[in-house]
């Protein structure tokens, strides 16, 4: 990239015309169904349809190709010696420009129709919470071209062989990890979710399901039938939702490597598309070890980074790009965690305390109001009304149990510690979440304190943070323990607020 810098601009790969032209047959498939099956309704002849479609499929591929030429003809960008530059638009002209010492992150992703042209996108993230127009897109470069941007951007014009010499695994994939994929709501749903969507999709396509006889005879079936059917259909729900999980985990994780060299992390991960992401480590301000109910019980947790100038999560992307690591062993996660935030030789975690009583009775009393309200909203309406069902509000009362567990559950998973380098706050019950968060990436405090919370002596600690989700809450800890830590975290910062007790 050094003859680069001198200001010259630059195009972007051509291949991406051709990659345009492959991927636009993702909409020529369904255009030529819906034309075929009109057109023929209509007594049109075989080889009519087929040339007319022909014809239809010409036009789209000519037309994406066609696009993509004159956006890459409009399209340039530049790296100089402070800057990164990118001018493009067609009908409306933007300039974005980049400097170099705000760049915080480079993410670099290639689709399977983007992997055979040897392209890839490139997208640089800066210091601020990224959104719509925050980061700099290149799509797409070729995949050198790609790659020695981001060494340049992030790791100086270091040759190949010596930064590989320089990375340190972290943490590499195993396949027996993919245990617990399953292990999720989506697993549950999942195979409902993509049948309901092929059902659209076929509808949109002009196939009517419930119109053929195989399926009439099915449906006639599980009416007769319903004692059989609905276990029948929760099976293959079951099963459709177990082998997308595995789908899923496979195609994210994939190749899955964690490198860590001098000043950076990076990122390898996707079977069919391929990303890798790599991000300065003075912009790391913590971790956090994930631990959703199911993947808990299972014994599993995942890794996340707590930094800035991370971009949000597209549409079509499946996992937080905050992500570290795919699901795996408990045990495991936390050394990477300590690996990541740099524990240092012979550092241990700090010890967790944990939260007064009050903030146990504070979640049992919300528990039961949470089941018995509703279940005296159903009582008054079966006394007022004849068509609530008389056991109506039986159901909620059922639910107490389950209720008073969680609360139980949610109280265990509060609490808090302080280390000479970071603080430590864990709650959460069905999403039970740890975070390790820098003491010098506070920037301020919020302490919030409800009319109940006064009553029992707890209040809410907030620590404010440039990175990750902004703010992270140290719940229902005692008032007095509460202020002292925070004034010991960040010393100085809450003390012209603070008023000690003679």
């Amino acid at each position: 990239m050094d003859g680069d810098e001198g200001g010259g601009w630059r195009g972007l790969a051509g291949r991406s015309v051709a990659a345009s032209a492959v991927m636009s047959l993702a909409i020529v498939a369904p255009v030529v169904v819906v034309l075929g099956r009109i057109l023929l309704g209509d007594d049109w002849s075989f080889a009519a349809v087929a040339g007319l479609n022909a014809v239809a499929a010409a036009a789209i591929i000519a037309a994406a190709a066609g696009y993509d030429l004159l956006r890459l003809r409009t399209t340039r960008w530049r790296l100089t010696g402070e800057r990164l530059e990118l001018r493009s638009g067609i009908a409306e002209r933007r300039h974005r420009s980049v400097p170099r010492e705000r760049v915080r992150s480079v993410d670099i992703t290639a689709d399977p129709v983007r992997r055979a042209f040897g392209l890839a996108v490139v997208k640089v993230g800066t210091g601020e919470h990224t959104g719509d127009g925050k980061e700099l897109t290149l799509d797409p470069l070729t995949r050198p071209e790609a790659e020695a941007l981001r060494r340049t951007l992030l790791e100086g014009e270091r040759a190949p062989e010596v930064a590989a010499a320089d990375d340190a695994v972290v943490a590499r994939l195993e396949w027996a990890w993919i245990r617990y994929a399953p292990l999720t709501v989506w697993t549950f749903i999942g195979g409902a979710i993509a049948a309901g969507a092929l059902y659209k999709l076929l509808d949109m396509l002009g196939f009517d399901l419930l119109a053929l006889d195989t399926l009439k005879g099915a449906w006639g079936w599980a009416s007769a039938h319903p004692w059989l059917a609905v276990p029948a259909v929760l099976a293959a729900n079951l099963v459709f939702g177990l082998l997308g999980a595995l789908a899923l985990f496979a195609e994210a994780w994939g190749r899955y490597r964690l490198e860590r060299a001098p000043g950076r992390l990076r990122l390898h991960r996707g079977l069919l598309t391929t990303r890798s992401l790599t991000l300065e480590e003075r912009r790391l301000r913590g971790v956090e070890v994930a631990e959703p109910l199911l993947l808990r019980l299972g014994g599993g947790a995942r890794v996340k980074a707590v930094a800035t100038g991370l971009r949000k999560a597209e549409d079509n992307e499946t996992e937080d790009v905050a992500a570290l690591t795919p699901p795996m062993p408990r045990e495991l996660a936390w050394e990477v965690a300590a690996k990541v935030y740099g524990a240092r030789p012979g550092e241990a975690h700090p010890v967790l305390l944990r939260h007064p009583k009050a903030a146990r009775a504070r979640r049992l009393r919300w528990a039961l109001l949470t089941v018995l309200v509703p279940a005296a909203a159903l009582g008054v309406l079966d006394a007022l009304y004849t068509w609530v069902p008389v056991w109506a509000w039986a159901v909620p009362v059922a639910l107490v149990p389950v209720a008073l567990g969680f609360a139980v559950d949610a109280y265990c998973g509060l609490g808090h510690g302080l280390g000479p380098r970071h603080l430590l706050t864990r709650s959460g019950s069905a999403l039970r979440s740890t975070v390790a968060l820098e003491r010098s990436g506070i920037v301020g405090w919020t302490v919030r304190q409800s009319f109940f919370q006064r009553r029992a002596g707890l209040l809410t600690v907030s620590a404010t943070t440039a990175a990750g989700k902004g703010h992270y809450d140290v719940l229902d800890v005692g008032q007095d323990e509460g202020l002292r830590m925070a004034s010991v975290t960040v010393p100085g910062l809450l003390a012209p607020f603070v008023m000690r007790k003679r």
